[in-house]
């Protein structure tokens, strides 16, 4: 069973993450912070993963806290999930068009986390929403789930379809980085032995 449960609590946030890999994309995200549900739902039908968030945080200050810990507990989850990676693909990829917005991904569940982010949101907020949210999101999450995450806008000038068009490639790419690998569903997917 490739599931996982992380708690996280913090004088800042409370955070309760779940998620199954083998799922169908079912979801159940609630943060207090409406796009960023919106996005975390997008991550979860497009990836396949089910998942199911609960965060409170003192969203009275602003959402950046409740954001990057969702982060931090969200790749905790993944990475216990994929325990030592046998049978997994590891690399994944997606360029995914969203009206007038094209992102690109491609990462690696390495054990050597890094993140390029090259979105140029052209406006603050979405919403009330912080557009340097998204960043900060990955960033945890790259960090804390072991992940090689590059994510580059290539074409898009509307801000909201951008950032959905990003959690979306991200899902797309994780979807297939995660997924068995049929020719070698008893290997680790490295020449080291390990990740």
């Amino acid at each position: 069973m490739r599931t996982a449960k992380i708690t996280r609590s913090t004088a800042e946030t409370s955070i309760e993450v779940e998620i199954d890999l083998d799922g169908t994309g079912v979801y159940d995200n609630k943060t207090g912070v409406g796009f960023f549900d919106h996005m975390l739902d997008q991550l979860s039908r497009h990836a396949l993963i089910d998942m199911r968030i609960r965060a409170e945080g003192d969203l009275h200050i602003d959402d950046h806290h409740t954001v990057e810990d969702t982060g931090i507990a969200l790749g905790q989850a993944l990475k216990q999930a994929l325990g030592d990676k046998t049978g997994i693909r590891r690399y994944g990829s997606c360029h995914l068009a969203m009206d007038d917005a094209q992102v690109r991904c491609a990462l690696d569940l390495s054990a050597r986390p890094f993140l390029i982010c090259n979105l140029d949101f052209r406006a603050a907020k979405i919403g009330s929403f912080d557009t340097e949210l998204v960043q900060e999101f990955f960033q945890a999450l790259a960090t804390h789930g072991g992940i090689t995450l590059h994510i580059d806008r290539l074409h898009g000038h509307n801000t909201h379809h951008v950032a959905e068009a990003a959690f979306k490639a991200v899902a797309r790419a994780l979807r297939e980085a995660v997924e068995p690998d049929p020719r070698r569903a008893d290997a680790i997917p490295s020449t080291k032995g390990a990740l």
